[in-house]
């Protein structure tokens, strides 16, 4: 049963209490209040300085267009949330809560920090979800799916959607019909694009799940042989085109237990994917008080999963899942008794995982970590860290190769991580195998290369916000003017993370873009291609 929530903005009490037998803890509606509490200063943690620290050290910076404009639906109570990065290089951002989505578009240099702000179309009168699931599609689209709030209110809603932006428009997609058979609710559950590009559903509070055909939007069932219900699990695209998770043992409750499970996309079903050898779900208070959270999971380049654990008595554990052996070994513990009962992490350049933990479940006082494949250490935090929960916190990956992050506030911070050494990168960079030498401005055109769809999803969180970003965008950058402009990508051959296939994909030339010598780079995570040189033609008939 989920806890009592408080909107500190204006200090509403919200009873969220739903009659679902054995449901975890899920999420409050706690935005950012206006002042530190006594409490939350007590709670917080020393963290470095970030006002001090060395040139090229990792750092925050605030956004010089911060989005004022959020809050619309909820004055003073929650602000930006879920920010997404379509393939056109623009970023839009949830008003958390709200029917009203905004767009950041990276200045005339490819910043995102100078970035500028557009509101882009609404959700339709019926739907305003908050925690729900979300991921880009391979033809560029958007999805959404779920809600664990509809309007505010606790109704693990089945309403989903898409947003095609180039129409700019919302289309409503109706909930797999077989679902209603199994408690009808989609709610705050996870997804996952998988590595053929398909779209799979969870069902949250039973073991279903399934699988989208995006253009009759229809649904196929799927999932067969999962031992406990989906319920607080996130999913983990591995480079075999499996998906990890980690079991939460909502409704299975056993105190001590470790499962993990991988799905298999070509039969549809799921296996044990071993014992985690430490706990990563909270089974701390027993069946009736456990919160069930598991922290996010990101896969990095050495092809180690680093899987983030909560722990309501203790500080949380961590394990590494060896992708291509399958097995687990123990990670250190959270210091200072921090964990993620939800969170978010984000995969560095660098190959360093990001994330954002917080001292025991849903508690005040945000501590920022990284993880480099040996040991956890604690790297500056925001300006709002003391007064955040984990869970507050979303990342996003961007093609700068820094991370976006929202904390329900109208203060977005960037992060500038170390730049990654020249045999990380090369690993790491998307190769352009064949590319056009001439492009007109608001013509389409194909690219093809090796490692398009990059050595990960990226971001993950702990179970039901996605904001995955393993799908090649095309920056091109004019010569004579130094002005940055992005293609917009489109139906990709393959969303396959760590993979060495042939790959392809289509661009859309802006028909903003400037004439003349350019050069053209594929990105994805982050990390660019080395450029190649092409001619851009003006538009129309010229």
């Amino acid at each position: 049963m989920k806890p009592q929530t408080v909107l500190r903005g204006v200090g509403v009490a919200v009873i969220a209490s739903l009659a679902w037998p054995a449901v975890a803890m899920a999420q409050r509606l706690t935005p950012l209040p206006h002042a530190m509490p006594g409490g939350a200063r007590a709670a917080a943690i020393a963290q470095p300085s970030a006002a001090n620290a060395p040139a090229g050290a990792p750092r925050w910076t605030p956004l010089t267009n911060q989005p004022t404009f959020l809050t619309s639906c909820a004055p003073d109570q929650i602000g930006a949330a879920n920010p997404i990065l379509l393939t056109d290089g623009s970023v839009l951002v949830q008003d958390a809560g709200c029917q009203d989505w905004w767009k950041l578009t990276p200045d005339q240099h490819g910043s995102y920090v100078s970035g500028t702000w557009t509101q882009v179309a609404s959700l339709a009168t019926d739907y305003s979800p908050l925690y729900y699931s979300s991921a880009v599609l391979p033809d560029g689209r958007l999805i959404i799916e779920g809600g664990e709030y509809n309007f505010f209110v606790p109704v693990w809603t089945t309403l989903g959607a898409i947003y095609d932006p180039v129409a700019d428009t919302w289309t409503p997609v109706a909930p797999p019909p077989f679902f209603s058979a199994f408690g009808g609710t989609i709610g705050d559950a996870q997804s996952v694009v998988l590595a053929n590009g398909t779209y799979m559903q969870a069902n949250c509070c039973t073991p279903q799940a399934a699988l989208l055909d995006a253009r009759s939007l229809t649904w196929t069932p799927t999932g067969s042989g999962k031992f406990d219900v989906n319920d607080e699990e996130g999913w983990t695209l591995l480079p075999d085109g499996t998906v990890l998770t980690v079991d939460a043992y909502v409704g299975s409750y056993s105190a001590n237990a470790t499962g993990s499970e991988i799905y298999h996309p070509r039969s549809g079903a799921w296996t044990s994917g071993g014992s985690t050898i430490v706990q990563l779900w909270d089974s701390c208070g027993g069946a009736d008080g456990a919160s069930y959270e598991v922290g996010p999971a990101v896969l990095r380049p050495d092809g180690t999963v680093f899987y983030t654990g909560a722990n309501g008595c203790a500080a949380g554990h961590t394990a590494i899942y060896n992708s291509r052996g399958g097995t687990w070994r123990a990670g250190p513990d959270f210091p200072h008794g921090l964990d993620i009962a939800d969170g978010p992490a984000a995969l560095e350049p660098n190959g360093s995982v990001l994330m954002m933990a917080s001292p025991g479940i849903f508690q005040l006082g945000a501590v920022f970590l990284e993880w480099d494949g040996r040991r956890l250490n604690e790297v500056p935090g925001t300006p709002n860290a003391a007064i955040d929960s984990s869970y507050y916190g979303n990342m996003l990956v961007l093609p700068t190769g820094q991370i976006l992050l929202t904390d329900f506030s109208t203060d977005i911070e960037i992060y500038t991580p170390r730049p990654p050494s020249d045999d990380v990168l090369e690993a790491e960079r998307p190769i352009i195998a064949f590319s056009p030498g001439h492009i007109r401005a608001g013509n389409s055109y194909q690219i093809s290369g090796f490692r398009f769809n990059g050595v990960s999803q990226a971001a993950a969180y702990g179970d039901d916000v996605q904001a995955a970003t393993n799908y090649p965008l095309v920056r091109i950058k004019n010569l004579a003017s130094g002005h940055v402009f992005y293609a917009r990508t489109h139906d990709h051959s393959s969303m396959a993370v760590a993979s060495q296939d042939f790959v392809w994909t289509h661009f859309d030339v802006s028909s903003r873009q400037e004439s003349g010598p350019s050069q053209l780079v594929v990105v994805v995570n982050g990390v660019s291609s080395r450029p190649v040189s092409v001619q851009v033609d003006r538009g129309g008939d010229d």
